[in-house]
């Protein structure tokens, strides 16, 4: 868990009360502080405004709500609460990490403009580290089926950072003041940029920290593999059937391309997450906000992600669609398809021991049967394939859920935060599970290798440019019903001089181009 930052001195509110060292989650009513040596006074615990019985009385514009005394949230959070009881599914971690370092770079764009004062401004910013750093989670509840435009959870962050910020300032959880949720923490913003900017932000993230670099160490090991196995010939197979022969370093090397062009694509739709709605505001005119608002408050976000953020080109067409999502969630699915060829060819190659294919040596993990003693299973490519299952069936939803937005507004976006959000995770972590407990250890065996490939019929068609296509295919079906060899029944019958046998027939000229004769087939 990363470490809180800690504020510049200008950014520090002034005459602000020494950091609480009560417990993150507030306990109940503020107790009459016992005589105490001088030091510095804790923050005063949240205080009831008015309620009994472990609850506060809070309104809003529909009225009074009752609330917890010890949550952090607030009545719009606490009507959403209740509402809302579909799946137990809250906004996963990276979105609200995202949405907390946005109201930390709204703040300071606020404040930078001189409509926000420093010292509640720079309290938000302190409130939204805390949320930033993994403090303060169960003060999230909302669930992801909720108000389409996120509405529920942008207010439910407005809330908590409010009475963060309110408390270490010294006033009760509940106040309002003098930090407001709606007038300070929301400033110049709406739900309808917010959470568009929060979905762009979080899963770019996600890609850039964990699925990215899983995937180019997956090629990088592939690679090293192929390298590793370029002197082992194999029968080569299309269409489930014998073909001529290939090296295992060339097989690896088209796994190790297929990845990495799997993330070339990833990185290229990932590029489109980072044109963000921020600025946008309701509808997409930018109402409510200072015209210099976006601009710095879009610089300051991109400082402290990381990430190279720029407004979205159109602000109507950045709150109305989701078509950038849609295109990283089908480079997703592109690069479930490269990784479910990988991981099924590893798997049939490695199948057997002694009566499957039986080509590469698995590394073995756990055992692979309650019933069938000895038996390994190849549990990481499984692992992978089910995850990749999982991303191409989450695509589907977010295609569905791209094209759902109406007039002004796609109202979707939490879906698209939860699919998106596990779907970039899950296969990151099957990724990184697969190149080093399965792919790190992969071993060829040798010996079956070069048996198979030496029973190859398909030799036969090194021998067509030599002595026609028709012989070539009738030694083939003469070897077969005779249990034969290419090589032993072109000896027997002399089709060739031994020397020009032996060159045709040489298996690592055949996986090369110009070699092996001119013929080929499919």
């Amino acid at each position: 868990m990363p470490s809180k930052p800690t504020p510049k001195k200008s950014e520090k509110p002034a005459a602000t009360p020494a950091k609480p060292t009560a417990p993150a989650k507030p306990t109940g009513p503020a107790k009459k502080a016992a005589a105490q040596p001088a030091a510095p006074a804790p923050a005063p615990a949240p205080t009831s405004l008015g309620g009994s019985s472990g609850f506060r009385v809070e309104k809003d514009s529909m009225g009074e709500v009752r609330v917890p005394a010890e949550r952090l949230w607030g009545a719009q959070t606490q009507r959403a609460k209740e509402n809302f009881r579909v799946s137990g599914r809250t906004m996963p971690r990276g979105f609200l990490v995202a949405l907390a370092q946005i109201k930390w770079a709204s703040a300071k764009a606020n404040e930078e403009l001189g409509l926000l004062d420093p010292a509640l401004a720079g309290a938000i910013r302190a409130a939204a580290d805390e949320v930033v750093a993994g403090d303060h989670r169960d003060e999230f509840p909302i669930d992801v089926f909720q108000t389409g435009s996120g509405t529920s959870s942008n207010m439910n962050m407005n809330e908590v950072l409010s009475n963060i910020a309110n408390r270490a300032l010294g006033s009760p959880v509940g106040s309002k003041k003098p930090v407001h949720p709606n007038d300070h923490v929301n400033m110049g913003q709406s739900s309808n940029d917010v959470i568009p900017t929060a979905l762009h932000v979080s899963v770019a993230l996600a890609a850039k920290d964990r699925l990215l670099p899983a995937l180019a160490r997956l090629a990088a090991k592939l690679h090293d593999k192929a390298r590793a196995f370029d002197d082992v010939v194999k029968v080569g197979r299309t269409h489930l059937q014998d073909a001529t022969p290939v090296r295992m370093g060339q097989v690896f090397g088209g796994y190790a391309a297929q990845v990495a062009h799997a993330a070339q694509r990833v990185a290229l739709a990932w590029d489109h997450l980072l044109e963000v709605a921020l600025g946008g505001t309701a509808v997409g005119t930018g109402i409510g906000r200072d015209p210099d608002f976006h601009g710095k408050a879009i610089g300051h976000l991109s400082t402290r992600t990381g990430l190279a953020l720029r407004r979205a080109r159109n602000p109507f067409e950045a709150l109305a669609g989701r078509e950038a999502v849609v295109f990283f969630s089908g480079a997703l699915s592109s690069a479930a398809a490269a990784l479910t060829k990988v991981a099924n060819d590893i798997r049939f190659l490695g199948s057997g021991p002694r009566c499957g294919y039986g080509e590469l040596k698995l590394p073995e993990l756990q055992p692979g049967s309650s019933i069938m003693p000895g038996k390994v299973n190849p549990v990481m490519s499984e692992s992978l394939l089910m995850a990749c299952m999982l991303v191409q069936g989450h695509a589907t939803t977010v295609t569905i859920a791209g094209g759902a937005g109406n007039f002004e507004l796609n109202v979707t976006l939490p879906l698209l935060a939860l699919v998106l959000l596990d779907g970039v995770e899950t296969l990151a972590g099957a990724v990184e599970g697969f190149t080093d407990r399965c792919v790190a250890g992969l071993e060829v065996d040798r010996e079956r290798v070069a048996s198979m490939v030496e029973q190859s019929l398909m030799l036969a068609t090194a021998l067509a440019p030599k002595i026609g296509y028709d012989a070539a295919a009738g030694m083939a079906k003469q070897a077969y019903k005779e249990g034969k060899t290419i090589r032993a029944l072109a000896t027997a019958q002399k089709t060739l001089p031994p020397k020009e046998l032996d060159a045709t027939l040489d298996l690592r000229h055949m996986t090369e181009p110009g070699r092996g004769g001119l013929a080929a087939g499919g």
